[in-house]
């Protein structure tokens, strides 16, 4: 299990949030509930509904409640995304998941599907993560002293599976390329929410707007929505169906082992105080542009890592054996890989040649020296960037 990052101040009051295979649909937003009458709400500017969420440096109050996932990023059908308890399943169809929100040392979430469940808790320094698919469960020891790992509850994977999560990542885009301007007739779960809404201003984003819907009463998001420029439907949102600023009984945060659970002991990875961690995947990324018109950058071991082969026809002969034959750990990395390099186009231009998957949200560009570049940006941007690596 890996850890999530130390966050900004703008999401320091976020909800921490669990390690789980989900997936979502855009079909969900129908599920997400949007009063028909206006709630009469005082006005307040952007800059006031900003400071408000981003300002926030306590914990969110406690609170349980229903949160469904959506995702419909046009990408082609990939390995494991019918599967539930792997992480691809996170990049399309829809998922409900179960809160229980005490404090930021005490919470539970719980994915049910059909015949099985996957649950999260952490009770003061305790994670447990169980799934019961495969009867198995993940246990770790947070250390007793802040700075020896990060604070925020371990989780593998750093998607964001609440409204809270998926706000922060947003705000932080905030600045001089945002329009932003406020609704007042939004409803979600029953509460009276306003809805910020942040549109990039370059023409280059992919992203059309992102609207966040806040409580309130209480400057908690309950729901973020991702359209692609010009689209009339979310691509990706997250938000609750229900909610209850309640704080959830002692009892949801107690974990046994069930009989005969296979249990594995991890240890959280440890850094200096102060020091947060970074991100690696097979080697240190780099982020080119800033913004909405980021791209990031894998290094070419990470092709060769999920691989075994550091270019793209090499990748994709490997992978492609890899996948056929299932031999060992990276069997599902190397299928994803192929899958994503049999629905990629050849281009080339005077940054090199390579391929590229570009859908209405997101442009995976894959070059022939093996580097793996993403945005939700045009896919000039990517070649722009291209041009930059070393």
């Amino acid at each position: 299990m890996n850890s999530l990052p130390t966050v900004s101040r703008r999401a320091r009051w976020a909800v921490p949030v669990g390690a789980v295979a989900v997936a979502a649909a855009v079909t969900a937003g129908s599920m997400i509930s949007v009063a028909q009458a206006s709630p009469e709400l005082p006005l307040r500017t952007p800059a006031q509904l900003l400071a408000a969420v981003a300002g926030r440096t306590a914990p969110p109050p406690a609170l349980t409640g229903t949160v469904v996932e959506t995702a419909s990023l046009g990408i082609p059908q990939l390995p494991g995304t019918s599967n539930m308890n792997s992480m691809m399943s996170l990049l399309s169809g829809s998922h409900t998941i179960k809160v229980w929100y005490a404090s930021p040392t005490h919470l539970r979430l719980a994915v049910p599907v059909s015949l099985s469940e996957t649950d999260l808790i952490r009770n003061g320094r305790q994670v447990w993560l169980w799934q019961s698919s495969s009867n198995s469960v993940t246990k770790m020891q947070l250390p007793a002293k802040a700075g020896q790992a990060a604070p925020a509850t371990p989780v593998p994977t750093q998607l964001p599976l609440t409204p809270q999560q998926a706000a922060s990542q947003a705000l932080a885009a905030v600045g001089p390329s945002t329009a932003v301007s406020v609704q007042r007739n939004v409803t979600v779960a029953g509460q009276a929410a306003y809805q910020l809404v942040l549109s990039p201003k370059a023409g280059n984003s992919l992203i059309g707007k992102v609207s966040i819907a806040i409580d309130a009463a209480k400057n908690v998001p309950l729901r973020v929505q991702v359209f692609a420029r010009g689209a009339r439907s979310a691509a990706f949102q997250v938000g609750f169906t229900s909610i209850s600023y309640v704080a959830p009984a002692a009892a949801n945060f107690s974990f046994s082992a069930p009989a005969g659970a296979k249990v594995k002991v991890v240890t959280p990875p440890s850094q200096p105080a102060g020091h947060p961690a970074k991100a690696k995947v097979s080697g240190q990324y780099q982020v080119i542009g800033k913004d909405w018109m980021s791209v990031a950058v894998l290094p070419a071991s990470a092709l060769s890592g999920l691989t075994g082969a550091g270019n793209v026809a090499g990748a994709a002969g490997q992978a492609a054996q890899s996948a056929a034959s299932g031999s060992g750990g990276s069997g599902e990395n190397a299928a994803i890989m192929s899958a994503l390099l049999g629905s990629a186009r050849s281009v080339h231009g005077a940054w090199g040649s390579g391929r590229l998957l570009h859908t209405s949200l997101l442009s995976v560009l894959i070059t022939s020296t093996g580097h793996v570049l993403i945005g939700a940006v045009a896919p000039s941007v990517l070649y722009s960037a291209a041009a930059q690596v070393k």
